[in-house]
């Protein structure tokens, strides 16, 4: 265990386009390993470095990631970033966590996030502002964790497999009319069927596996 993290609130953030099944898996683990007190999702609102999927809201996906925890003991969700005006950026999202959270917090990511994380708002701040939570991701080496600008930061790797599926892959079954329920809780799927997201006709965008990057 890392008592450092002990207690701690843990912060998903993510384009949750559609939520599925790694994302619950890493914040499980991120729970068990770490011994934080919850875990809270946040779907980014507009995301400075990427288009929106066309035809999905962010209430939607909200309310996917609403039906995705219902039940599951120590997950919930926030607004924060789909309430506020203009883009939405982690830096002010951590921000405003730290100060609700006086119990502390710590910032769930996948690898391929991390890595790319120069390219976000104040990135040398981020690094420094809060633990990291890293789940490993198929295909990235975690040895640029040993590299500058990482070295600052405190960074804790969880014990799991490798995550290797993205939404982007589950949008793309969705849009074929492939059912998509292997992939996500039963009752995401429901939703995408029911409102009928990500079908031809809906412009496919390449988001990643967090839809954290900015």
């Amino acid at each position: 265990m890392h008592s450092s993290l002990r207690n701690r609130v843990g912060v998903l953030g993510g384009a949750f386009d559609p939520p599925h099944n790694a994302h619950l898996a890493v914040a499980r683990a991120a729970l068990r390993q770490f011994e934080l007190a919850r875990v809270i999702f946040v779907p980014n609102g507009i995301p400075p470095q990427k288009a929106p999927t066309d035809g999905v809201t962010s209430e939607d996906r909200y309310r996917m990631v609403r039906r995705a925890i219902a039940g599951r003991a120590h997950l919930s969700v926030s607004r924060i970033e789909i309430d506020r005006d203009g883009p939405s950026y982690t830096i002010d999202t951590i921000r405003a966590m730290k100060e609700d959270c006086p119990e502390g917090v710590c910032f769930i990511l996948g690898a391929d996030q991390l890595f790319a994380i120069e390219t976000w708002r104040e990135s040398q701040a981020l690094l420094k502002s809060v633990p990291f939570v890293v789940a490993p991701r198929a295909g990235v080496s975690l040895s640029f964790l040993e590299r500058p600008p990482f070295d600052v930061a405190s960074i804790h790797v969880l014990e799991m497999d490798e995550v290797d599926l993205s939404s982007t892959e589950i949008r793309d079954r969705a849009a074929r009319g492939e059912s998509i329920e292997a992939w996500v809780p039963r009752s995401v799927a429901r939703y995408v069927e029911e409102h009928g997201l990500y079908r031809v006709g809906a412009a496919v965008r390449s988001h990643g596996a967090g839809g954290q990057d900015r």
